[in-house]
């Protein structure tokens, strides 16, 4: 068993703008942040599992309405949530994904539901949530989900498209949540979750629960992104950093900063992610304002950090 274990989670990428963030919100936000980080650290230091440990991550994301999955995901243009989510096993490239989801209090648990109770990678709406239902997760009322700074968003959004205008907030594109991991066995995971986009179309999907776009895990690495999601597809942001990895041996930090700066920056694709490979090394690339972000490895002390 390896000695060596390691954890990177996100927040979403460019979600506050510096002149925004009150000290109040940035003393939340980190200790949100490193809630996470205590959850999924726990499991690797007991050598649990890279799997256990990004589900756990994600889900104390999720139960954060500082954050846009789970409790506090943003609206659609018809004023409802619709959330996704995916979770991917690096040892034997399981995955499992939702989309279009409502109803489980954590979608991410959903993801896995759909992966170990089904031979499906990807359910979306109602029959995902029967999935759901089915594996016995905990389901919420609408009014656990609602914040009213989410329903704000969606009013200030809708006003602008009245107008005929957009928002200039990077936030309406980036709000997700995700974790990679690295356990003591040397297995890799990752696992993303979202309400998508402020004032997206109804039944718009984003690149979370798009295994190779949002997330992956494989032998080489794990990736969960955060940013553009249609831009994240079209280029295969995840798949390509392991590719890139596998085929031109380049090292995590090369292959994630060529990916989010010389792939995805130049095509309307602002963002970042979190990944992380088999040795433990973590990268945190993000080409936008900031990034919410956290990592930890065996032997050193948790970090967070916004911009």
């Amino acid at each position: 068993m390896s000695q060596t274990f390691a954890l990177a989670i996100h927040g979403g990428a460019g979600t506050i703008r510096r002149s925004a963030l009150t000290p109040e919100i940035e003393q939340a936000t980190h200790a949100g942040l490193a809630r996470a980080l205590e959850a999924g650290s726990l499991i690797l230091r007991d050598g649990g599992s890279s799997l256990d440990a990004v589900t756990a991550a994600v889900c104390a994301l999720e139960d954060e309405p500082l954050f846009n999955a789970g409790c506090g995901a943003v609206f659609t243009s018809a004023g409802r949530q619709e959330m996704d989510a995916a979770v991917m096993n690096g040892a034997d490239r399981r995955a499992g994904a939702v989309a279009g989801l409502f109803g489980p209090r954590n979608p991410i648990r959903a993801a896995r539901a759909v992966m170990e109770a089904s031979p499906h990678v990807m359910m979306i709406g109602e029959a995902a949530a029967r999935i759901a239902r089915e594996a016995g997760l905990p389901f919420e009322e609408a009014s656990y989900f609602f914040t009213q700074n989410r329903w704000d968003a969606l009013e200030e959004t809708l006003a602008l498209r009245a107008r005929g205008e957009t928002s200039s907030d990077a936030a309406v594109r980036h709000g997700t949540v995700g974790a990679v991991a690295c356990d003591r066995h040397g297995n890799l995971a990752a696992a993303t979750s979202t309400g998508g986009m402020t004032g997206k179309a109804p039944g718009r999907v984003g690149d979370t629960p798009v295994i190779g776009a949002g997330t992956l895990a494989d032998d080489i690495c794990a990736v969960s992104g955060t940013g553009h999601g249609e831009v994240f597809i079209r280029y295969g942001a995840a798949a390509e950093i392991a590719a890139r990895m596998r085929h031109l041996g380049e090292s995590l930090d090369a292959a994630a900063d060529h990916v989010v700066h010389r792939v995805l920056a130049p095509n309307d694709g602002s963002g970042g992610l979190v990944a992380v490979d088999r040795h433990g090394n973590v990268a945190l690339p993000f080409n936008s304002e900031g990034m919410y972000r956290g990592h930890v490895r065996s032997g050193e002390a948790p970090v967070t950090a916004i911009y």
